[in-house]
């Protein structure tokens, strides 16, 4: 378990920032106790401070997972949210999509979210914006890329994308093997 490099940090900040914007020093600077960035297998770890000062006591070995995992740096070295970043994303995002309660589950076994089956949107959302996804009683359900700016979304057909898939709470499901 390693601090990232600079060039780490830069590709998985800029990712972030597609969600949450500006809030990322909110990430670092948290309220109740400070929190860092650790690398771990090529997962990145969101770690609160009292749990790092803790980890040197095991065995490097033997951890294999610690704090929330953020996501992923491929092979080629690009950074993959992975979902288990959704509760973090979800507290800080700038903009979000409310679901119909009939396009929720389309939407958790990985389908786009059409207009019919948008139910809210933040204002002022940028095509290719990141977004999260939400149901209507506000409980977090994935996230994805905005396919039209909030005015566009107004003027849309009801089959025209609204949300496209990056992430869902289904892949608990579907990816077993990958969610750590």
């Amino acid at each position: 378990m390693r601090p990232l490099t600079e060039d780490e940090m830069r590709t998985m900040f800029q990712k972030l920032s597609t969600y949450i914007g500006k809030n990322i020093q909110h990430l670092l600077q948290n309220k109740t106790e400070a929190h860092a960035f650790r690398l771990l297998k090529d997962r990145v770890y969101y770690v609160s401070e009292s749990l790092l000062k803790s980890a040197p006591n095991l065995p490097a070995d033997t951890i294999l997972s610690l704090g929330t995992c953020m996501g992923k740096f491929t092979k080629s070295k690009k950074f993959k949210l992975h979902i288990t970043s959704l509760d973090v994303l979800n507290r800080y995002a700038l903009y979000k999509v409310w679901v119909k309660p009939s396009s929720e589950m389309s939407f958790l076994y990985g389908n786009n979210i059409p207009k019919s089956g948008l139910g809210r949107i933040t204002d002022g959302v940028p095509q290719y914006g990141g977004v999260i996804v939400l149901s209507m009683s506000d409980v977090p359900l994935g996230f994805g890329v905005a396919a039209q700016s909030t005015e566009v979304c107004k003027e849309l057909e009801p089959t025209g994308n609204v949300v496209l898939h990056q992430g869902d709470i289904g892949e608990y499901l579907r990816n077993e093997d990958d969610v750590f």
